[in-house]
């Protein structure tokens, strides 16, 4: 389990497929990210867990990274 945490190139996979999906008319995380920015207005806990989905494997590659740059 800690390997596959730790694989860059799954995480980078995970954040092209799984963060970015549905990717027309815009990908959903970022559709996700603007209506918390506006103010989340409306947003059901259904939403809040949608963005929890799609934004742990962005989570986890600024993990990866900043375990990387670290000395």
């Amino acid at each position: 389990m800690k390997d596959t945490l730790n694989n860059w190139k799954l995480v980078t996979l995970l954040c092209l497929t799984l963060g970015l999906a549905p990717f027309f008319p815009e990908p959903h995380i970022w559709g996700k990210l603007k209506w918390i920015a506006g103010g989340a207005a409306g947003m059901t806990l259904r939403d809040w867990f949608d963005v929890l989905l799609h934004g742990v494997p962005f989570l986890l590659l600024i993990r990866i990274v900043i375990v990387k740059i670290r000395p």
